[in-house]
């Protein structure tokens, strides 16, 4: 063993399926929903997210079925990562991928959510449920600056 972290002593490709999940902080900004300008590609996100997603806890309540009940939900791999231009720019496996360390606040490191949360980079009960807003009604909820993939 190198006496490193598996995160830094391992390639993304061959991490254990156990040791990938954990990468996900459980910020849940995964779960907002965006909106993209067909015509030039740029992204917005909302302050709605994914009926699945509880908002108490941070984690999908279908998460085994999620990409059946959302067939746009994406679970990430080693060999898709680099599609997920939807991953904030705190995203550990983002992170990872373009060659930098965990945030200082990651669970990984700190051994909870409360510093992450601290950090303000997780979804909070003051998001909305995407069962509450009509689908001509998300540009209203609008939170974020414009940015390109």
């Amino acid at each position: 063993m190198s006496g490193q972290p598996f995160w830094k002593s391992k390639q993304l490709h061959e991490m254990t399926r156990d040791e990938w999940e954990s990468l996900c902080d459980g910020c849940a900004r995964c779960c907002q929903l965006c909106l993209e300008d067909e015509d030039t590609g740029e992204v917005v996100e909302t302050g709605v997210v994914c009926r699945y997603l509880d908002r108490e806890t941070a984690r999908c309540g279908e998460y085994a079925q999620r990409t059946t009940l959302v067939p746009t939900c994406m679970t990430l791999t080693p060999e898709n990562l680099d599609q997920a231009y939807f991953a904030p720019a705190h995203c550990a496996y983002r992170r990872l991928l373009e060659g930098r360390d965990l945030p200082a606040w990651h669970p990984l490191l700190t051994g909870s959510r409360k510093a992450m949360e601290a950090a303000g980079v997780a979804v909070t009960t003051d998001y909305v449920s995407e069962e509450i807003v009509q689908p001509d009604d998300l540009v209203k909820f609008i939170i974020s600056e414009t940015y390109k993939p």
